[in-house]
């Protein structure tokens, strides 16, 4: 038996009970747990995808306070694990002031003037990490700021190979000099989201705009949103202010753009070659409503018209800004958009309307600001077309909590929400408030 433990483990233990006696004997020590196999290291390409589902999770709304320090705290766990973080780190970079920017571009200048020809990547770390770019928080409240934003952005952009997502302020207007950044940049083609572009609103289409350029570099770009100047209050009833241009230059070509938002523009070149472009995959479009009566001028209900034909989700928003100016929305849109999951209206809400030989439509949400009694007489006519209707969601009013007295629960809003609640839970529709929560839910 010893002899059998000794041939087949070579590192076995021998006691010596006596050392110096002459015939002590000897005595092996047999481990009575098998011995630990040795751990081999993880690959560095599952540890990045460990740590991307870490970051993923810092990236949430209830962490998004502790998200930089929780981020930096892996960066200094140990030098193999830095290394695989890093270009995590700056994977998602998401800045609120001026002077950030200004840090974050002059480490990524510093960084690309140290770089050599001699390295088999031609593009400086940590500027080829960046894949998405988020300046929507950002505060500039003097015009000096807004214009060191500028220049920073300028000398930023070049410095992004493989930046796919970009978000601006839409406070801050896109300059000339940024385009030709933007446009003349290596790795145009791989931008794939632009949100936050603020542009002028304006009815004279014979001067192209600038951002045209970005747009027509972008032909992988999946999501744009563009704000306007919006329309002013004594400009709106201009006789004979409705654009009629002679379209002949090249429209865009944007085949894979499934979401835009055009907020507050009524017309504008961008919009216009939009129009008079293919969007095959569009499918999403939030867009602020300017009826044609009101603002002769406006490409919105032609817009709805000529894209609504593939749409899945029409938001029409009008931001709070003050004067409040609202106007019609189109009341053939069901008919305009055949194939609408979801629909979200703004005030006046309009008085829908639907052909009696016309198909049922496949509509299951429906969104309003508020409730009306007027509208509820609408909706209930529509129902029979709308077969596949189960929630209406009131998205600027919440259901009260448990304990409020019971006059309260059946005045105002409040009463209004409950008739809403009980006359369409006739039909199978719920109503839900703007947290998407059915009353004592």
């Amino acid at each position: 038996m010893l002899e059998e433990v000794v041939v087949y483990d070579t590192h076995a233990i021998l006691l010596r009970p006596r050392p110096f006696a002459k015939a002590s004997g000897r005595l092996i020590l047999l481990p009575l747990l098998p011995r630990k196999a040795v751990t081999k290291p993880l690959p560095s390409e599952i540890w990045a995808k460990i740590l991307g589902y870490v970051f993923a999770d810092y990236q949430r709304p209830s962490s998004s306070g502790k998200a930089v320090g929780s981020k930096l705290n892996l960066l200094l766990v140990c030098k193999s694990l830095k290394d695989v973080a890093l270009p995590l780190y700056y994977e998602d970079i998401h800045l609120d002031d001026p002077a950030h920017l200004e840090q974050f571009t002059e480490l990524l200048r510093v960084a690309d003037r140290r770089w050599d020809s001699i390295r088999r990547i031609p593009y400086s770390a940590p500027g080829r990490w960046v894949h998405s770019l988020d300046l929507s928080d950002l505060r500039c409240n003097l015009w000096s700021e807004v214009c060191l934003v500028d220049t920073l952005l300028t000398r930023l952009v070049p410095l992004l190979p493989f930046l796919a997502h970009l978000v601006l302020n839409s406070t801050i207007a896109v300059s000339r000099r940024l385009v030709d950044s933007i446009c003349s940049r290596d790795g145009i083609g791989r931008l794939l989201s632009l949100k936050g572009i603020k542009l002028a609103s304006s009815v004279d289409l014979t001067s192209e705009d600038t951002f045209l350029e970005v747009l027509r570099c972008s032909q992988n770009l999946e999501e744009l949103e563009i704000y306007g100047s919006g329309v002013e209050p004594l400009l709106t009833d201009i006789p004979g202010a409705s654009v009629d241009f002679d379209f002949s230059a090249k429209p865009l070509r944007l085949p894979r753009l499934r979401k835009l938002a055009a907020i507050s523009m009524h017309c504008s070149p961008v919009m216009f070659f939009l129009l008079h472009s293919s969007l095959p995959m569009l499918t999403h479009l939030t867009i602020t409503p300017y009826d044609d009566v009101s603002v002769p001028s406006s490409l919105v209900p032609r817009f709805i018209e000529r894209h609504g034909a593939e749409l899945a989700s029409l938001h029409l928003y009008a931001p709070k800004a003050w004067p409040t100016m609202l106007f019609p929305s189109p009341t053939t849109l069901l008919y305009t958009c055949p194939k609408l999951n979801h629909l979200s209206l703004e005030n006046p809400l309009p008085t829908l309307t639907i052909c009696s030989i016309y198909p049922k439509h496949p509509l299951k949400i429906l969104s309003i600001p508020r409730p009306e009694a007027g509208f509820l007489r609408v909706l209930e006519s529509l129902l029979p077309k709308l077969p596949a209707l189960k929630v209406v969601r009131a998205r600027d009013v919440r259901w009260l909590r448990a304990g409020m007295s019971s006059h309260a629960h059946v005045a105002g809003v409040q009463g209004e929400m409950r008739d809403w609640r009980q006359r369409l839970a006739r039909r199978g529709v719920t109503v839900v408030d703007t947290a998407w929560m059915p009353q004592g839910g």
